[in-house]
């Protein structure tokens, strides 16, 4: 059975030596330039993607809009994306030992933030390469310290998305 990357995973491209991926930080937060009208009653999130290349030879990289899908709740139900706040990488050479980050803001109805999914199909030289999905949580639940919330699943769902969070936002210093 296929398992999705976990979100701060890197996936690395077979057809495209060096070249990898991360989906990371995902995080409630309210977008830079104000919320858009269609996001009313929605909570705001943002998530990253990374580009890193590791290879010897630079890559023209694009990820824009249509390129990057998500999807809450158990129904995989699809996330209002904020095109005017996120930032993408459009026709960015990524030389080696370098990265390029886009910035991702969307919005979902609050009980469906305890499972995201983001798939990735990034556009290397002119080429696309295989979609990645990753899979994560965001917890916004305003509970008190300790107070059982959605039981010991959510709460380890929470953990360890927090854990991988922080190890790529290390990796990434």
């Amino acid at each position: 059975m296929y398992e999705p990357n976990v979100v701060g995973d890197w996936q690395e491209y077979d057809e495209h030596a060096g070249l990898r991926v991360c989906v990371h930080r995902l995080e409630s937060g309210e977008p830079p330039r104000g919320r858009d009208d269609a996001a009313q009653g929605l909570t705001y999130f943002s998530v990253r993607v990374t580009v890193e290349n590791r290879g010897e030879r630079k890559f023209g990289i694009h990820l824009e809009d249509g390129q990057v899908d998500v999807r809450t709740g158990p129904d995989g139900e699809s996330a209002f994306i904020d095109w005017r706040n996120s930032q993408f990488i459009e026709g960015f050479d990524v030389y080696p030992l370098r990265r390029a980050t886009a910035v991702l803001y969307a919005a979902a109805p609050e009980a469906s933030l305890s499972h995201v999914d983001v798939q990735v199909q990034l556009r290397a030289d002119e080429e696309w390469t295989g979609r990645r999905l990753w899979s994560g949580a965001l917890a916004v639940h305003d509970g008190a310290a300790g107070a059982p919330g959605g039981g010991a699943r959510e709460g380890l769902a929470h953990q360890l998305s927090a854990f991988l969070r922080d190890q790529a936002e290390e990796g990434t210093a």
